[in-house]
């Protein structure tokens, strides 16, 4: 489980230690009042002391807490020197070193110092490794599994690198070979990175300065939708009419001729076509009415 800052204040004390409580703690080791002025070779030196102060210490105590709190501050710039490999990124600093302070701990309750490893070897990893849970699980636009979030990563490592060599971007088979993946893997990995940042519909274009340029991108709906499911609609009412009245639908609205006209080419009077029109719309229209329901 992944421990929470609050987890982490709260295994501190929660006052000041006493100086009776940092002579105990200390046991004769010289006490720092700013253990993160201290030089490198200094801290690393006190680092070690520290460390098998702390593996004598009961877990719990006050005492054990200061000695831990000291190797903090003493390693804290272990953290800051692992946050400028992310200095680029969106979150805020701050964050990104409150994360890796917590991983810091994680590797100060860990280490053993009897193992003849250098702490600051032993501690980035993790250090580094805390940050990067705290990207994958906060960055993403869109969540995707953690397989498809670490192939984004190698990924991207192999096209820079493949780049580099081939002067060209490579193609999926040639990542697949460097990576060693089939090649329906690139191309999901690819998908994925996709999901890493989402672009705003609202964005202003840097072309043209107008805004909501990405709304020009995206489909919408025809106005002619409505056109054509009509005409659709009346296909079968207009089948169902008499030639004469299919011939003058399509005068008057196909040729667009007037009522005069319509009545001189059928042989009818300008009144007589009048009240067919009428006759016929209102039947046309009273089919869709009648087939709306049907289609609810």
């Amino acid at each position: 489980m992944r421990t929470s800052l609050e987890e982490t204040i709260r295994a501190a004390p929660p006052e000041p230690p006493t100086p009776v409580v940092r002579r105990r703690a200390l046991d004769g080791i010289a006490e720092v009042e700013q253990p993160q002025n201290l030089s490198t070779g200094d801290a690393q030196a006190l680092s070690a002391t520290l460390f098998r102060r702390l593996a004598a210490l009961e877990e719990g105590t006050a005492e054990h807490a200061y000695v831990r709190n000291t190797l903090v501050e003493l390693n804290l710039s272990l953290v800051k020197f692992a946050a400028r490999r992310f200095r680029n990124r969106a979150e805020p600093m701050e964050d990104i070193i409150q994360v890796g302070t917590i991983g810091l701990i994680k590797a100060i309750n860990r280490f053993d110092v009897e193992r003849g490893v250098e702490f600051s070897s032993f501690a980035l990893p993790t250090i580094t490794g805390e940050m990067r849970r705290f990207f994958r699980d906060t960055s993403w636009a869109v969540q995707v599994p953690r397989r498809l979030q670490e192939l984004r990563l190698r990924l991207a490592d192999a096209q820079t690198a493949l780049g580099q060599e081939l002067g060209r971007t490579p193609t999926t088979a040639e990542l697949a070979t460097r990576l060693n993946v089939p090649e329906a893997e690139v191309v999901e990995g690819e998908q994925a990175a996709n999901a890493y940042t989402a672009r705003s519909l609202d964005l202003v274009d840097d072309v043209d300065g107008g805004a909501g340029a990405v709304m020009r991108w995206l489909g919408r709906e025809d106005a002619s939708y409505d056109i054509v499911e009509s005409l659709e609609s009346l296909k079968p009412l207009i089948a169902a009419l008499t030639d004469r009245e299919r011939t003058i639908l399509s005068l008057r609205f196909g040729e667009e001729l007037t009522q005069s006209e319509i009545g001189a080419r059928v042989g009818l009077s300008q009144m007589h076509v009048s009240r067919l029109l009428a006759q016929i719309l209102e039947r046309l229209r009273a089919g869709l009415f009648a087939d709306a329901p049907d289609e609810a």
